[in-house]
């Protein structure tokens, strides 16, 4: 099953083209993608025999909002790749590196990144969407609590996350507005042959720089879910973005970083390709004139 957010509704993709949720389900669920996924179970039920006759055509991506606009959590995982570790220099994490991004950093698939700093990067990330609430859950009871999959990236501002010294601050380096753009499809696990083995990769202009599968997670999905579903409680439409592979602009030697006018195209299998196109702020982001 595959869903999306067309212009603020939810949506069933088919091969046809899409359903409208809300229509076809005689207001049940929808029209609001989030008050679908807070009701995951039953909205899964019904899907599974919904009549798909009455479709309308296929959709621009470009018409498509971020797959879960409002997450109440984004939780996300660092260097959980082994060659992104090694490429940071740093050495395999015992337990997964946690940290936050904001919602307000959330955006769709397709449009334009501002660029508030000149160290902007760029992480493809494969992100996982809750469906039922995970508490304290076992790694053999983790898949049963994710209602899908779609793809992200963690853009981050390199010189904001690494400011503090001893303290970095990765959650304000990466939750600029526009930082996490999810989409455009949210995708059930029952969907891939493997889905341990999901494929992901990032272009920046057309080069590509970032490939690899989750098979190579140092912490895997079971992992994860559990391992954060013993500290917080994750609730349907939380958002976890398992980690990124090596091939980030920090890794290169000079560092590398996004430019006005670059072209970003994030692809997670099956979930879709993302296009956004770095340029100027209206306003950069000075730390040091705003705190005088």
């Amino acid at each position: 099953m595959k869903l999306a957010n067309h212009r603020g509704r939810a949506v069933l993709v088919v091969p046809d083209g899409v359903l409208d949720i809300a229509a076809a389900s005689a207001g049940r669920f929808g029209p609001d993608i989030q008050s679908v996924l807070a009701d995951w179970v039953s909205f899964a039920s019904w899907a599974a025999g919904a009549d798909t006759a009455a479709t309308s055509g296929p959709v621009d991506v470009a018409d498509l909002d971020a797959v879960v606009p409002r997450p109440g959590q984004v939780l996300a995982v660092g260097l959980n790749y082994r060659l992104h570790a090694e490429e940071a220099g740093l050495p395999i994490p015992e337990v997964p590196l946690v940290f936050t991004k904001f919602p307000s950093s959330i955006t769709g698939p397709v449009g334009d990144l501002e660029l508030p700093t000149d160290q902007v990067d760029w992480e493809v990330e494969v992100a996982l969407v809750i469906g039922r609430e995970a508490r304290r859950v076992t790694r053999a009871e983790a898949w049963d609590h994710v209602a899908g999959i779609t793809a992200a990236q963690d853009f981050s501002a390199r010189d904001v996350q690494l400011a503090g010294g001893a303290k970095p601050q990765f959650n304000l380096g990466k939750s600029f507005e526009g930082f996490t753009p999810l989409g455009p499809y949210l995708v059930t696990p029952d969907e891939y042959d493997d889905r341990d083995a999901i494929e992901l990769e990032c272009r920046i202009n057309g080069e590509l720089l970032q490939k690899s599968t989750t098979a190579d997670l140092i912490f895997t999905v079971p992992q994860v879910v559990s391992y954060l579903s013993h500290i917080v409680t994750l609730r349907p439409g939380d958002v976890i973005l398992t980690g990124t592979p090596s091939g980030v602009g920090l890794g290169f030697d000079p560092p590398r970083f996004l430019a006005p006018g670059d072209e970003v195209v994030t692809t997670v299998a099956l979930a879709g390709r993302m296009q956004h196109v770095a340029r100027r702020p209206e306003r950069a982001f000075d730390a040091a004139a705003i705190l005088g």
